[in-house]
């Protein structure tokens, strides 16, 4: 599903004001009249009334009133096919992927509900697009398993007709020792100036992870937690060219976190032609151009057997 870029700045101005106020005083009977029904499932003119006003925060764009109840038809339709195989999204994974989209708007799930809220659009609503996206994603990827699957041959294609070696593509696995230098909430800027000292020291002194490590360890405030593995394919840019650049046995400049300053000691570091950056890439972009193809085609067809009818 498409990132609902909702922000404090971005929520349109008129919904704060009597707009909302508006729309919650209009009539029950009004909310719950049927304009349509997809499949037994009826879409009320407040379906159409939210699903509008979703579609035009995340795009700023007021859609037309058509294709917001094509998309819904489209969202019935989906799920009423998958509940044929016996298939339901749990509430609980429509609820966790409420929350990363707050965390992606670096907001809990309450704040979230109460910015979309001020902008006249439900909880309710966001979680019906999500639970119908969810449930298309999974079916289509049940349906299609061996179409969508991208071979070493796809790729190396795809590659060729960029112009580059599927050979030359190389990509790392580190082994990474998260060390921590801590940092009480609430720490005053001298504190917290001190704390950055500790830690560029600690830099300084790293020049092995045995040695390193062992140091780390036996200093006051200093936790070192258990390693972890990473591909540079699923790094981000930034933080892929500071461990590309970095020796092994050394430690990443620190970064603030809400616990302390966190750097990284890169412990190991192995070359990967299977998974490189670029590959992952390419890889992604060959499963979403066949997953939308295959996802069209799987509509087209479930719609002409659909039962719609306009009240």
């Amino acid at each position: 599903m498409a990132r609902i870029n909702v922000t404090l700045h971005s929520v349109r101005r008129w919904v704060a004001g009597g707009a909302f106020a508006a729309a919650v005083a209009m009539s029950a009977t009004a909310f719950a009249q049927v304009v349509v029904v997809a499949n037994g499932s009826p879409i009320t003119a407040y379906d159409i009334e939210q699903r509008t006003k979703l579609i035009a925060i995340s795009t700023h764009k007021t859609p037309a009133r058509q294709k917001v109840i094509n998309d819904l038809i489209n969202d019935r339709i989906k799920i009423a096919k998958a509940k044929t195989y016996g298939f339901e999204i749990p509430e609980a994974e429509v609820d966790q992927a409420f929350d990363n989209m707050a965390k992606a708007q670096h907001m809990s799930a309450q704040q979230f509900a109460q910015v979309i809220g001020r902008s006249g659009i439900s909880p309710t609503t966001v979680k019906a697009r999500i639970r119908a996206e969810l449930t298309w994603n999974q079916l289509v990827r049940g349906k299609y398993k061996a179409s969508l699957e991208i071979g070493e041959s796809d790729i190396s294609k795809a590659l060729r007709a960029r112009n580059e070696s599927a050979g030359d593509v190389v990509g790392y696995i580190y082994t990474l020792y998260p060390v921590m230098v801590l940092l009480p909430p609430g720490s005053s800027a001298a504190t917290q100036e001190a704390k950055r000292r500790e830690a560029e020291n600690l830099r300084a002194r790293f020049a092995s992870c045995n040695a390193g490590l062992a140091l780390s360890r036996s200093l006051r405030d200093v936790a070192v937690r258990e390693p972890v593995s990473r591909s540079s394919s699923d790094l981000p840019p930034q933080l892929r060219d500071l461990l590309g650049s970095l020796q092994v046995g050394h430690l990443t400049p620190p970064e603030v976190t809400a616990q302390g300053l966190q750097m990284f000691a890169l412990c190991s570091k192995k070359e990967s032609k299977t998974d490189s950056p670029l590959k992952r890439q390419v890889r992604q972009e060959l499963f979403v151009k066949r997953f939308e193809a295959e996802a069209k085609k799987y509509l087209d067809e479930i719609r002409k057997s659909a039962m719609i009818e306009y009240k």
